[in-house]
């Protein structure tokens, strides 16, 4: 689902803390509020929820603080008061509610990669070539389509191979899903 987000760019976040070259990595951290999100109580995941991006992927100009949506201030059903969105990976990279940002020289443990590590890798980039371990992810139907609309090829890195191939040179797409 193609959605018109309004954000600020995290490549220019980053930039303007400055961090030093020691940080390789850009760790988030969700909302953790059990009175207002009773959700959270049912245990599927240790909460705060947790994500991570490396500094090559946080500096890529497509990444954005998304503050909002359609040109309104962004509801809390689509993760205000900021959200993550990078364009290329699967959704669950993109954390909501974000309350807390810091630069890391370790690679941060990501939500499910803790919940699952066998089936949600660090990096979780759209790889139509790396099966979930229980679905194919190599035909997608968009949102939007019709329940009975055809599936499509997945397109690599959803589409933006041009953009961000180059971020995962030299890196085996397939053990590191």
């Amino acid at each position: 689902m193609v959605i018109p987000w309004v954000g600020i760019s995290l490549a220019e976040v980053v930039k303007h803390f400055k961090p030093t070259s020691n940080a390789k990595y850009v760790a988030f951290e969700t909302l953790n509020d059990r009175k207002r999100m009773p959700g959270i109580r049912r245990g599927s995941l240790d909460w705060p929820y947790r994500e991570g991006l490396t500094i090559a992927e946080a500096t890529n100009p497509l990444p954005i603080l998304a503050v909002g949506l359609y040109g309104q201030v962004l509801p809390n059903q689509n993760g205000a008061p900021i959200r993550l969105v990078v364009p290329w990976k699967y959704g669950f990279k993109g954390i909501k509610g974000i309350v807390r940002m810091r630069f890391t020289d370790r690679q941060p443990e990501t939500s499910w990669n803790m919940a699952q590590a066998r089936e949600y890798g660090f990096y979780a980039n759209v790889n139509p070539n790396v099966d979930h371990p229980r679905w194919s992810q190599a035909r997608e139907r968009r949102i939007g389509s019709g329940l009975f609309a055809s599936k499509q090829p997945t397109l690599m890195f959803n589409g933006y191979g041009d953009e961000v191939a180059h971020l995962y040179k030299g890196l085996d797409l397939r053990r590191n899903y």
